[in-house]
Order: C-alpha cells, then sequence, then structure tokens
C-alpha cells in the first residue's frame, strides 16, 4: 500500500540535509529516494526494501558543467498520473499510473537552475533532467549518470560493435571490467535471485541515445551516442568525416530536456508487461492520427520477406508472394532495394496486384538517401504515387542526435502520406512508437539475418533484455539451417514470443503454405491482448509465455540448450472446456495433436535442446 506520509514530508519545500525526494510506487512495494550530500545529488531505488541501484551520482552536463555536483534542492511539486491507453504489442490496453514529482534545483557556483522530475511506478522508476534556456541560445548537453548495481548481482548485455545487433551475454557483475560498454536496455538479476532490474530510456527526442559505460568499481554511467564508439556496421558504410562529425557533441537551442532514464524492477512477469517506456511517450498527434491507434490506415500485421529463404528478384515473383501472402491472411510484402530496378508503372502495377489480394507493399530504402527534406518528400511521395503501404528504412547504425532526429523526420512525412514503418540498422525502440504509432516495428535485434548465432540460448534471452525496450523485427521462423540449434517448433513458438506489430517472418511462404503447422501459424496474431511470463521462465534458459488475442490463447515455449522436463498449468485459461492444438517436434518437421483441455489441467512436457512447441487454445 502506498505510503503517503513519506511523499508528504518530502514535498513539504525546502529539502533537509539528506533526503530531497522520496517517492513510492502506488502498491507502495518500490522506494526511490533522491539525496543532497555536500552537494551532491545522489538517488537510489528499493524494491521490497531490497536494493535495486544503490546510492548513485546523478549527473547532467550543460557547455562542460556539471549541474548536479555543488547543488541546492528547493521546492517539490508532486503530481499523479493514473489513466490507461491502447497500445500495440505485448497487451492492448497500457497503464500508467505512478506517484511524481518535480524536484527544483539551483547550481550554486554558476546559479543556473534546473528540474529533476520524477515518476515511481508499481514497474519501475523513471526520471529525466530539465534544464531552461533561452531560444535561440545553443548549449552543449552531456551526461554521465551513474547506475550501481548490487553486488552479486548477475547481469545480460552485449556491446555496440554491431550497434544493437549484439548477442547478450551473462556474467557476475564482479567480472564487468572499467570500460566495458552496454547497451540498453541492461538487464540484471538481484543476488536473492527473487527479483530483476533493466535500464533503459525513454521518449528519446532531439537528444543522442543513450548506452551504459562500466566504472572502475562495476558501476555504469550513461554514454551518450557522441561518445560511443562507432559500431562496424556504420564504419563499414560510412566515411571517415561522418565519424569525426559524429563524435562530437551536439548543440540543443532554449531549454534541455533529457530523454527518461528507466529502471524497471520486479520478476520476470512485471518487466515483460512494464509500460514505462510508452508512459513517458507522448501520446499520438490527433493531427496526423484522428483516431489514434483506431485510424484507418494505421494497421498492424504480418508480413512476407523474400531475404532468407529463396525468392527471385522479379517482379513476376514478388507478385507471387504477395499472392502466397494474401492466403495466409497476412497484411504486407516487405520488398528490399531491388525494387528500384522496376519503372514506375511496374511499382505501381505490383502495389496494385498486391492490394488485390488484401495486402499491402513495404519498401526498402537506405536512410542515407533521406538525409534532406527534399529528398524524404521525393521518396515518399514516389511511394505514395505507387500505392505502397509504406517503407523498410535501413542502416542507421549511430545514436548521434541528428541520427534521432532523423526517425522523426521519416515518421512524419510518412504520417503525412498515411504510411507506416519499419526500421532496421536501428537502436533500440524509446516510446517513439506511442507518439508515431506508424512505427510498427524495429530491428535493433540480433535476429535470423545473422546465422552464426547460437540460437537457443540467444532466442531465450531476448524476451528479457533487448524485448523490454518494444517492439523487434527479429523476422522469426525459419525451417532451414538458418535456425541452428533451435528445432522448428521452437521456431514457430518464436514467433508468438517475439513481439513486432508487424511480423515480418523469415520463412518462405511456400515453405509456410506447406508445413504441417500452416493451420496454426495462419492465427498467429501480431499483436496481443494479454502476455504472462509463466513459472519456469529463466532468462537465456526457458521461455513460456501464454498469450491471449480475444478469445483465443496461446501457449508459446521455447528451450534453451538443456533438456528440461516441466509440466505447465493452464491457469491463465477461462472456465469450461478448450480445444487445443499443439505444434510439437517431430523429428526434422513438426506435428499437430489435438485435444480437449480445461483450465484445472496442467500439461506436462519433455523438450530437447533447443525444442519448443505452440499450442492454440479455443473454445
Amino acid at each position: 500500500m502506498f505510503c503517503p506520509l513519506v511523499l508528504a514530508l518530502a514535498a513539504t519545500g525546502t529539502a533537509s540535509a539528506a533526503d530531497a525526494l522520496v517517492l513510492h510506487s502506488p502498491d507502495g512495494h518500490l522506494r526511490f529516494r533522491v539525496a543532497v550530500a555536500s552537494g551532491r545529488l545522489t538517488y537510489d531505488v528499493t524494491l521490497a526494501g531490497k536494493a535495486v541501484i544503490e546510492p548513485s551520482a546523478f549527473a547532467i552536463l550543460i557547455d562542460g558543467v556539471n549541474l548536479a555536483d555543488g547543488v541546492r534542492a528547493g521546492k517539490v511539486e508532486t503530481y499523479k498520473t493514473d489513466t490507461t491507453y491502447p497500445t500495440f504489442g505485448v497487451h492492448s490496453t497500457a497503464i500508467d499510473r505512478s506517484n511524481g514529482a518535480r524536484l527544483a534545483l539551483t547550481h550554486t557556483a554558476s546559479g543556473a537552475a534546473f528540474t529533476l522530475e520524477a515518476r515511481a511506478f508499481d514497474s519501475g522508476i523513471a526520471f529525466r533532467y530539465i534544464a531552461p534556456g533561452p531560444d535561440g541560445k545553443s548549449r552543449v548537453p552531456d551526461e554521465t549518470t551513474e547506475f550501481r548495481i548490487p553486488a552479486g548481482s548477475t547481469l545480460w548485455s552485449h556491446d555496440l560493435e554491431g550497434h544493437y545487433e549484439g548477442e547478450h551475454k551473462k556474467r557476475a557483475i564482479a567480472e564487468v571490467a572499467e570500460g566495458d560498454i552496454a547497451a540498453t536496455p541492461l538487464t540484471f538479476r538481484l543476488p536473492s535471485g527473487a527479483a530483476y532490474g533493466s535500464i533503459t530510456e525513454g521518449a528519446l527526442i532531439h537528444y543522442a541515445g543513450m548506452a551504459l559505460k562500466a566504472g572502475p568499481n562495476h558501476e555504469f554511467h550513461a554514454l551518450l551516442g557522441h561518445a560511443q564508439p562507432p559500431s562496424y556496421p556504420f564504419r563499414l558504410r560510412f566515411d571517415p568525416a561522418d565519424i569525426t562529425r559524429l563524435a562530437r557533441p551536439a548543440a540543443i537551442q532554449g531549454t534541455i530536456t533529457s530523454p527518461w532514464r528507466i529502471v524497471m524492477a520486479g520478476d520476470l512477469n512485471t518487466l515483460v508487461n512494464s509500460d514505462i517506456v510508452g508512459n513517458v511517450s507522448a501520446p499520438p498527434d490527433p493531427k496526423y492520427f484522428p483516431e489514434g491507434l483506431k485510424t484507418d490506415w494505421l494497421k498492424p500485421g504480418r508480413a512476407v520477406w523474400a531475404y532468407l529463404d529463396g525468392g527471385d528478384k522479379t517482379l513476376q515473383e514478388m507478385k507471387n508472394f504477395s499472392k502466397m501472402a494474401g492466403e495466409l491472411g497476412f497484411q504486407y510484402n516487405v520488398v528490399e532495394g531491388f525494387w528500384r530496378n522496376w519503372s514506375p508503372a511496374e511499382l505501381k502495377e505490383f502495389c496494385d496486384y498486391s492490394r488485390e489480394q488484401g495486402v499491402g507493399v513495404v519498401l526498402w530504402a537506405f536512410r542515407r538517401s533521406l538525409g534532406t527534406p527534399e529528398a524524404r518528400r521525393e521518396f515518399f511521395d514516389r511511394l505514395s504515387a505507387a500505392g505502397a503501404a509504406g517503407a523498410k528504412i535501413d542502416f542507421f547504425d549511430h545514436e548521434a542526435l541528428e541520427v534521432i532526429d532523423l526517425y522523426e523526420d521519416l515518421l512524419r512525412e510518412a504520417a503525412a502520406r498515411h504510411m507506416v514503418l519499419d526500421f532496421h540498422g536501428a537502436n533500440k525502440p524509446t516510446g517513439l512508437s506511442r507518439t508515431w504509432p506508424n512505427e510498427l516495428t524495429r530491428e535493433g535485434i540480433r535476429g535470423l539475418e545473422s546465422s552464426k548465432t547460437q540460437r537457443a540460448v540467444h532466442q531465450a534471452t531476448l524476451p528479457f533484455t533487448r524485448m523490454l525496450a518494444g517492439p523487434a523485427d527479429y523476422t522469426p521462423m525459419h525451417f532451414g539451417p538458418r535456425r541452428n540449434n533451435t528445432s522448428v517448433a521452437n521456431q514457430i513458438a518464436s514467433a508468438a514470443i517475439f513481439t513486432s506489430p508487424m511480423l515480418v517472418y523469415a520463412a518462405n511462404p511456400r515453405n509456410i503454405l506447406s508445413s504441417p503447422a500452416v493451420e496454426v501459424i495462419k492465427t498467429i496474431p501480431s499483436v496481443w491482448d494479454e502476455t504472462i511470463v509463466l513459472p519456469g521462465s529463466a532468462i537465456g534458459e526457458f521461455v513460456a509465455f501464454a498469450r491471449r488475442s480475444r478469445d483465443t490463447w496461446f501457449l508459446a515455449v521455447m528451450n534453451g540448450i538443456d533438456a528440461r522436463k516441466i509440466a505447465i498449468p493452464l491457469s491463465f485459461l477461462g472456465e469450461g472446456a478448450w480445444h487445443a492444438v499443439e505444434v510439437r517436434d517431430s523429428g526434422d518437421t513438426v506435428e499437430l495433436k489435438r485435444s480437449d483441455v480445461r483450465r484445472g489441467d496442467s500439461l506436462p512436457f519433455d523438450f530437447v535442446p533447443g525444442g519448443g512447441t505452440l499450442i492454440r487454445f479455443t473454445k
């Protein structure tokens, strides 16, 4: 239960020598405390009395001056949020319920005033910096905010050599070397093993993106895009002059508002269902989305894609793909860059034909070709004239401010023409898809395009790491050697676990149509009404999700590298009898098993290494 006394004491006006602000989550289990000691501004986070983030220093730099060092705390303005809103993805209704506050602060030496805004949710905390400035005056922000993870914790992270397409490593916090870089979200298990935390950011608008850099005592510090080492994809595709330019911190005019720094906390189900990233982001602009997510042209769906599993790069073959997409009940056909070889008449012919099949066309482009307003207008006008439904834009490969701004520029131009977007070679999601819901998905993940990944552990890690930030275009489900050490049933289950409002399948639609499981695959939705992480799930070892779409439930399981016997209760089902269709492994393929079950039943499984299952339950 929320403790109003603590908040009231913190809100009385001038801060004490110790606590400047204390917030509790609405359920009372989580505490966020801000303190000032000897002019140094710090914070800590606890869950049920146990440390999630130990005392850590705030650090917001403006023109090289750390405003949080040598600070005087002033008045606190408190508020609450308590609302819901529709969303695409893990569930259909997001809950925004928090206790919030704005703490007035003054940097003593310079006299500069700024604000720390904070919110405590049941699933974690968020805070941001607001530094007012006169219109027209440019200043350069930077940040080294500290996140001190408790000793004895275990973490999962990857570096930025592949930008956001890394493979997470499991390490004890004591094994982290000074200078190690971690992409966000960074997920960690607390020493007790009973709870988890994850660090990321939200509402990344007109600011450089945040990764983390390890300090000498196993703490992490914010590392903004200009200070991040350029990734291999960026070095491969861009010039040395681009690397030099983006390594310079970018100036911002007027008020500087940082993204929200987010620490999720709770069990795995709490983290997967956390809405904090969306909650701190702005709602859709009614100018572009007059009915919000119900705007008529804004349609999530499934997609075919000719890239990883055959398919000629011809107009006729792409027509074939659109025809098969229609047979599957899919809504999109994502076409790589070879479409540029077609004449305007051929492109329009293709889009018209696809539309007759009930399929929208999404066309690939290199973001470098869209760097100016004129180029963006020309590109989207060309697609609009052809009747395309949207674009897949690739190779961002950096988190510097100018690249972050480009995402919003592209979304705005697309929305003006009623088009959806899929970003590839991208950074992690930060809530932009709430503000611009025509962003149906983005990559920012090591997906099936990476052929050398030890997939069983990797796929069992992603739902609790990268995907905590938002949807991911993993391009799931391949039946050939690319599935590596996972079974076919595991691959099919991945399509029901990896959330993506535009769910792009890696498998050739011919192979989907000929699969013994095609009747189940056809019914896997791209958005969900409810998600439950089931007991037994463990990062990198075992994933079991119960997911609901309207009145249909799915049980999706991906096993790691160890054989596993487990019984899964069906307590998530409603009352009465349910008809179950199970996709289960059978050698190098799958078979279907049909049965009738009830919520009081428990299903036994004997999973092989890398195995899995997908079961659909209908009344």
